[in-house]
């Protein structure tokens, strides 16, 4: 029986644990080759260790499949190039990339450092860049050359980008972007044949539960036996996979939260009311317009919290 990524290679970054590990987990039983790519850093970026790709490596292929660990840093730019090129060299050609690899530094914006913040928004956002860009070259180039690969890219976004959520400037920041650089990604490589969306999981990892108190408290909860486990990261996988194939060929630019056994269809900023004149406003005026606006709850907004309570009771 065909299964889903038959004929696939993939690169997964952030592999070598949580809902990376799933993922790659899964796409290999789904048929996909697999570049494990893990530095295998603390939460916090420090640190390397090699050991948390190859034991992914290792469970992938005692199941019979085939995968390769990847330990180079997204971070760099050159070293993004050859995680892409990892695959080609391994698996003779790429057509998924998921952009998973993520780190934390929470701090109030008042007691942010210049690093904490670079950190941050050099694993999630520059790169997710770096991988990206590199992939899109390929993509490109094989297209030209009539070699259509059926490209791929998911980038992993979060409610704490899409919602916001208190201590995460740095992290919230990069979230947003990358669901947005999704949607710009998507627009630029339609016509060669590439598809990009962004996906917003709500699961148990070392940065929900080790690294954000507020999320523990949901997701650090034992769970008892024999009960579905709303947070386990496996259940993210199966639209990750899903995204990746051919089968989700007409699906472009779009963000989905996912947890539990439940996927949004999630949109972004629109417009939702509006006050207007033909003439320059006065300022106070205008000002009293828009609160009587506001009063309305028109943009009354979902919290964080709200979610995870909701995700629970599905």
């Amino acid at each position: 029986m065909a299964r889903l990524l038959d004929g696939k290679v993939a690169v997964i970054t952030g592999a070598g644990r949580g809902i990376g590990r799933e993922e790659a987990l899964l796409m290999a039983k789904q048929g996909a080759k697999i570049v494990v790519n893990d530095l295998g850093a603390h939460f916090d970026g420090t640190g390397a260790d090699t050991s948390p790709a190859q034991q992914v490596v290792n469970e992938i292929k005692a199941a019979g499949g085939e995968a390769v660990a990847n330990g180079e840093s997204v971070t760099d730019f050159k070293g993004a190039k050859r995680i892409i090129e990892c695959a080609v060299d391994t698996f003779g050609k790429l057509n998924i990339l998921v952009n998973n690899a993520g780190i934390l530094r929470d701090r109030m914006i008042f007691n942010m450092g210049e690093e904490d913040w670079d950190a941050v928004i050099g694993v999630h956002l520059k790169g997710s860049f770096n991988c990206s860009r590199h992939a899109c070259e390929y993509w490109r180039e094989e297209h030209k050359k009539g070699n259509l690969l059926n490209g791929r890219i998911v980038n992993t976004a979060s409610d704490a980008g899409l919602l916001g959520n208190v201590g995460q400037t740095n992290y919230g920041a990069a979230k947003a972007a990358l669901a947005l650089m999704a949607i710009v990604m998507d627009a630029e490589m339609q016509k060669y044949g590439v598809a990009c969306n962004a996906i917003a999981p709500v699961a148990r990892t070392r940065l929900t539960v080790e690294a954000t108190p507020s999320t523990a408290a949901f997701m650090g909860k034992k769970v008892e036996e024999g009960k579905f486990d709303v947070f386990d990261p496996r259940n993210i996988a199966p639209l990750v996979a899903w995204l990746g194939s051919d089968d989700a060929k007409d699906v472009h630019g779009e963000v989905f939260r996912v947890g539990g056994g439940t996927v949004w269809l999630m949109q972004g900023w629109h417009s939702v009311g509006k006050v207007s004149q033909r003439a320059t406003w006065d300022p106070a005026e205008l000002g009293n317009k828009l609160k009587a606006e506001l009063a309305k709850g028109i943009t009354a907004k979902e919290n964080i919290g709200a979610i995870m309570a909701e995700a629970l009771s599905a």
